[in-house]
């Protein structure tokens, strides 16, 4: 998976297969915290949530961790949504799937 593009320009991050890439949006603390990550990245391949953490991972060590925990799961101030649906790390991603990770906020 090659980087082209970004976010300027209109073109996400990364993408190199022949199937659409799935596009995510990651939110702006994700992107705040891994210097070089575009708030649109394109990931092909990526067959579960699960896949797309850790191709995301991949590409920025230790995003993984901000995004699950340790059983592992979503973390529970995250929130992942495939096509407008809320997801798990089993949800299934089709290929050009719309997906957004969220930090959920709370408050009182």
């Amino acid at each position: 998976m090659g980087e082209r593009g970004g976010e300027r320009g209109g073109e996400p991050a990364g993408g190199t297969g022949t199937a659409p890439p799935a596009l995510v949006r990651l939110s702006p603390l994700l992107v705040t915290l891994f210097p070089g990550a575009a708030a649109l990245v394109a990931i092909d391949g990526a067959g579960t949530v699960a896949d797309l953490v850790a191709a995301l991972d991949a590409r920025h060590p230790g995003m993984a961790a901000r995004i699950c925990d340790e059983r592992p799961a979503i973390r529970r101030h995250m929130n992942v949504f495939v096509d407008g649906a809320r997801a798990s790390l089993a949800t299934p991603i089709r290929p050009g799937a719309d997906i957004f990770i969220l930090t959920a906020i709370s408050g009182g």
